[in-house]
């Protein structure tokens, strides 16, 4: 991986084109409207609701403010998936960085969430972190499976600990990977 952090890079999935580059301040729109045409049940692990342009302007300003990394994958000029790492420097978990990551349904299967989720990987051991976790639904089979080939272990399992717009409750996952613990994943992302 010795391109993993250089922006804007093209990168492949499947037989599709992608390219990722950092999140901007005029990205805002766009992100909204990416959100919005997602499945509702797709949001419901992030924290806040980002079909909501205000808390897509304050993740903006986090990201301006180096609080969150985040980019935005783009084919053919539009959003098809997006990540974020948090980190919370101030708090009491400096060392642990949240990854937050959403795929157009066109993109599954590809690959592309492998990609993904390899960049975030990266991203929070060129920042120092030592504890990343993943928050998902235990139906995101795919999902689950991409973070545990990349070391991620079940750390919790929080019982209708969301509510939908329908007033339904749903479980999350919570993973975790312990990057100090794997000495072998800085010299495969050419960090060692």
């Amino acid at each position: 991986m010795p391109d993993t952090l250089t922006y804007p890079r093209t990168v492949t999935a499947g037989a599709r084109t992608i390219t990722l580059r950092l999140m901007e301040r005029d990205d805002a729109p766009a992100l909204v409207a990416f959100a919005e045409a997602l499945p509702p049940h797709d949001l419901l692990f992030l924290l806040r609701d980002i079909r909501n342009p205000k808390v897509v302007a304050a993740w903006i300003e986090q990201v301006e403010r180096g609080q969150i990394r985040s980019l935005v994958a783009l084919e053919d000029g539009r959003i098809v998936g997006c990540t974020a790492l948090a980190r919370d420097e101030l708090s009491w978990s400096p060392h642990v960085a949240d990854i937050r990551m959403l795929i157009s349904p066109a993109m599954r299967g590809t690959g592309f969430g492998r990609v993904l989720a390899q960049e975030c990987v990266a991203m929070g051991m060129a920042d120092g972190v030592s504890k990343l976790t993943a928050r998902l639904t235990p139906d995101q089979g795919a999902a689950l499976k991409v973070f545990e080939d990349l070391g991620f272990l079940p750390e919790a399992l929080l019982r209708n600990h969301v509510r939908d717009a329908q007033g339904e409750l749903h479980d999350i996952a919570i993973m975790a990977l312990d990057l100090e613990r794997q000495g072998g994943m800085k010299a495969l992302y050419g960090m060692g």
